[in-house]
């Protein structure tokens, strides 16, 4: 048995992708692209971006993945929420994509990735535990184990920017799936507290890191931590001599009593060293 949605989402959005191959104007008018979002306000790229695909191959995959986790969905919450968490999914990666390319007008993207991360990710808080089929390696991982590598892969691939990808669109469409999941099921939080922590705590963690520190996202093998320069052998010497030279001060102000214990250790240390 087949999702009823999800069938339907898949033949709507292969006409249209159909049209796109066929239209090479209809494409470009309805594909994301920043520069069009951002100077020329149109803001329906973000909806209408999710039913273009770059080739066959790229559609197949996105709709094989899309019905291989809507039923679960459907059945538990109905077609209202469904839609819900498929459209808000594919809204929340492009605004996130939006975001870390806003200052790249040349980056155009397309494809229902971010909808169909949060579908996966909706359906695998809801049954962590389900096993599932890696047909491409012939593999079954357990679903909380895979939504957790699909996470973190999508971190480093949005990182990285190497590929042709949309690693932020996956990562935001991810993250708004859950969110919508817990807002729309709230009781899934009674049994399946932990995996919404374990998908969402690196998720937001990542997001809250390129907010604070932009830089993040320019600087290959940077995630944000500052590493203090070891001081050279010249800056350790002069050092050592600013602190005898205080001590010394000290003496000769106030006399040789007035110095602590640990200062005369260390004035005898100085000394040895210097």
């Amino acid at each position: 048995m087949d999702s009823i949605i999800g069938t339907i989402l898949l033949l709507i959005t292969g006409l249209v992708t159909y049209k796109g191959f066929t239209d090479e104007k209809y494409k470009e008018r309805y594909l994301f692209d920043v520069d069009k979002i951002l100077i020329d306000r149109q803001f329906d790229r973000l909806l209408t971006s999710g039913f273009l695909h770059a080739n066959w191959l790229h559609f197949v995959f996105n709709m094989g993945a899309l019905l291989a986790f809507s039923l679960s969905i459907e059945y538990l919450m109905g077609i209202p929420k469904y839609l819900a968490i498929y459209f808000g999914s594919l809204i929340g990666g492009n605004l996130l994509a939006l975001y870390i390319h806003r200052n790249h007008g040349d980056y155009k993207a397309l494809g229902a990735s971010g909808a169909v991360s949060g579908i996966i990710l909706s359906s695998v808080i809801l049954f962590p535990f389900e096993k599932i089929n890696i047909f491409i390696f012939d593999l079954r991982v357990t679903a909380w184990i895979l939504a957790l590598i699909f996470i973190l892969f999508s971190i480093l691939g949005a990182k990285k920017q190497k590929d042709n990808i949309g690693h932020d669109a996956h990562l935001g469409g991810a993250i708004v799936g859950i969110l919508l999941t817990v807002l729309l099921y709230p009781s899934i939080l009674k049994t399946n507290w932990w995996i919404v922590l374990l998908t969402l705590i690196p998720a937001i963690s990542f997001l809250i890191l390129i907010v604070k520190k932009p830089e993040v996202m320019m600087i290959d093998k940077y995630w944000g931590f500052d590493k203090k320069e070891k001081p050279t052998k010249e800056q350790v010497r002069r050092n050592k001599e600013m602190s005898l030279n205080e001590l010394l001060d000290k003496i000769g102000k106030t006399g040789m009593d007035s110095l602590s214990s640990k200062e005369k250790a260390l004035l005898e240390k100085l000394k040895d060293e210097l």
